[in-house]
C-alpha cells in the first residue's frame, strides 16, 4: 500500500461520516436538496430583508468608501480598506470561478447561472453582516497587529448577549474546523489544480511535458513563492493581492469580453436563455428548481457568504467604524459571483453548453469553450487559473493562522511553526492523489456555516445598532475610541 492509499484509507471514514451530515440532502419536489445550501440561502435572504435591501442600496456608498475619501492613515487597522477586499477577494476568486460555473450549467442548464447571480446578490448581505461583526469585536494584540473574524465575533459577541460560553464553544468549534479545512480548500486544492494546468500549459504544442510526473517540483516552486509573500504577514498579502488580484480579474474579463465580441450576435440569445431557462418547468435535474439548487449550490462555493471567512481579512481593515467594512465587503460576492461567474457562463451558453445532456464537466468545458473562437486562449487562461489557485493560497494561509493563533495564542514563533506547516501542504497538495482528504477538508468548511450563521442571526440587531449609529454620524468618520 502507497502513502496516497494510506491516507485515503485512514481518512476515508471520517470524510464520509462528515460529509454525509453536512451534505444531507432533502427530497423537495422530487429534487434532492442539501440542506447546508438551504440554510446558507435562507441566510442571505433574512439578511437582505432585515437590513432592508442593504446589497442594493449600499453599493454606491460601498464604492465611495473604497475610494478613500474617507480613510485616515492614523484609523486603527493594518490594512486599507482596499487592501482588506482584495485579501478576501483572492480567498473567493478562483479556478472554482471556471470550474463551477461549468460544472453548474452542465449539470443545471443555463437557468443554474441565473440562480448562482441570485446567490450572489443574496450573499452581499451576509457578508455585509458577518464583516461588520469582524471589525466590531477584532482584538488589537500588543505588536500593533489585530486579530478578528467568527471565532472573535462569537465567542465576544455572544457573551455581550448573556451567552458566554456558548459563544466560546462555538468560536474554538470553528476555529478547529478552519485550521483543518483550509489546508484542503484553500491549500492542497489549489496547489493540486495549479500544477495540473502548468502542466497543461508545457505540453501545448509537446508530446509530453516534463513536468508530468514531477508534481512535487512544481509544488515546492509554489510553496517558494507563497512563502514568500506569507512569512511578511497580512501587510505582505495585502500588498501583493491589491496588485495581483485586480490583474488577474482583468485579464479573464479581458478574454472574456474579447469572446463576446466575436460573437456578439449570440450573446443576447445566451443572457435570454439563462433567464429563461431559470424558469423553465422542465429541464436538467429536475427543471427550475433543480437549476435555482444547482446555482445557489455553486455560488456558495463560490462566495463564501455565510462562511465567515471573509470577516477574518475584513477585520484587519484601517477604519475606526466597522459598518463602514461591512459596506466595502459587500462588494466582494458581487465581484466574485455576479461579475466574474456571470462571465464564465454567458461564454459557456454560447459555447453550447446546453448539449451536454447533464454530463458533470468542469474547467476543460469553460476552456474548451474560449478555444473555440480564441485558439491562442488556453495559455492566457492557464496562466490565470494558477494565478488565481496562488492569490487564494495566500488569503487561506492567512485564515487558517488566525484560527489557529485564536486557539494556541499569539507570538511568532506559532506564527512561523504554522506558516511552514501551511507550506509542507502546498508541496503535498500538488503531487498527491487528493481523495477523502479534501472531502474531508470541504466538509469542515462547510460545516463552520451552522454556527457562522446562528451567530450572526443572535447578533443581527448589533448590526442594526450600529447601522443606526452610523447613518445617524453621516458620512464622515468618528474619532478613533469614539
Amino acid at each position: 500500500m502507497n502513502i496516497d492509499e494510506a491516507i485515503d484509507d485512514a481518512v476515508r471514514p471520517a470524510a464520509d461520516f462528515l460529509s454525509g451530515i453536512v451534505f444531507y440532502q432533502a427530497p423537495l419536489l422530487g429534487v434532492e436538496v442539501p440542506l447546508i445550501v438551504v440554510w446558507l440561502v435562507l441566510g442571505g435572504l433574512f439578511f437582505t430583508l432585515y437590513f432592508r435591501f442593504i446589497n442594493v442600496r449600499g453599493f454606491l456608498h460601498s464604492v465611495a468608501i473604497l475610494s478613500g475619501r474617507y480613510a485616515d492613515r492614523s484609523d486603527p487597522g493594518e490594512l486599507t480598506q482596499l487592501r482588506a477586499l482584495t485579501t478576501a477577494v483572492a480567498g473567493t476568486v478562483g479556478i472554482g470561478n471556471m470550474a463551477g460555473v461549468a460544472v453548474a450549467i452542465s449539470v443545471g442548464g443555463p437557468g443554474a447561472a441565473f440562480w448562482l447571480a441570485v446567490a450572489g446578490l443574496l450573499g452581499m448581505s451576509t457578508k455585509f453582516t458577518e464583516c461588520t461583526l469582524g471589525v466590531l469585536f477584532r482584538r488589537a494584540n500588543p505588536d500593533g497587529s489585530v486579530s478578528g473574524g467568527p471565532m472573535y465575533y462569537l465567542e465576544s459577541g455572544l457573551r455581550q448577549l448573556g451567552w458566554p460560553k456558548l459563544g466560546r464553544g462555538l468560536g474554538i468549534f470553528y476555529a478547529l474546523a478552519m485550521v483543518i479545512g483550509c489546508l484542503g480548500i484553500g491549500n492542497m486544492f489549489q496547489s493540486n489544480q495549479a500544477a495540473d494546468m502548468f502542466v497543461i500549459l508545457t505540453t501545448i504544442g509537446e508530446e509530453d511535458s516534463y513536468f508530468a510526473d514531477k508534481a512535487w517540483l512544481i509544488g515546492l516552486a509554489l510553496a517558494f513563492v507563497v512563502g514568500l509573500v506569507i512569512i511578511g504577514g497580512i501587510r505582505s498579502i495585502g500588498s501583493t493581492t491589491v496588485r495581483l488580484v485586480p490583474a488577474m480579474a482583468l485579464l479573464y474579463i479581458i478574454l472574456a469580453l474579447l469572446f463576446m465580441a466575436f460573437n456578439i450576435e449570440k450573446v443576447p440569445g445566451a443572457i435570454a436563455a439563462i433567464c429563461s431557462n431559470a424558469f423553465d418547468p422542465e429541464g436538467l435535474a429536475g427543471g427550475a428548481l433543480g437549476a435555482l439548487i444547482i446555482g445557489f449550490q455553486r455560488a456558495t462555493f463560490s462566495n463564501e457568504a455565510g462562511l465567515g471567512s471573509a470577516a477574518i481579512a475584513h477585520s484587519t481593515a484601517r477604519t475606526p467604524r466597522p459598518v463602514s467594512e461591512g459596506y466595502v465587503a459587500l462588494l466582494e460576492p458581487f465581484i466574485d459571483t455576479v461579475v466574474i461567474c456571470m462571465m464564465s457562463a454567458v461564454v459557456i451558453v454560447i459555447y453550447g453548453a446546453p448539449n451536454t445532456g447533464g454530463e458533470v464537466i468542469g474547467i476543460e468545458l469553460t476552456i474548451t469553450a474560449f478555444e473555440s473562437t480564441l485558439g491562442w486562449s488556453a495559455t492566457p487562461i492557464g496562466i490565470a487559473a494558477i494565478l488565481f489557485a496562488f492569490s487564494t493560497m495566500l488569503a487561506w494561509s492567512y485564515y487558517g493562522l488566525k484560527a489557529f493563533t485564536y486557539l494556541a495564542g499569539e507570538g511568532r514563533l506559532r506564527d512561523m511553526g504554522f506558516k511552514l506547516f501551511f507550506l509542507l501542504f502546498v508541496i503535498i497538495g500538488a503531487s498527491l492523489e487528493l481523495g477523502a482528504l479534501v472531502n474531508l477538508s470541504d466538509a469542515l468548511i462547510l460545516i463552520v456555516a451552522i454556527p457562522n450563521l446562528l451567530g450572526l442571526y443572535l447578533m443581527a440587531p448589533i448590526v442594526k445598532r450600529e447601522l443606526q449609529r452610523y447613518r445617524a454620524a453621516g458620512s464622515t468618520p468618528a474619532p478613533a475610541g469614539s
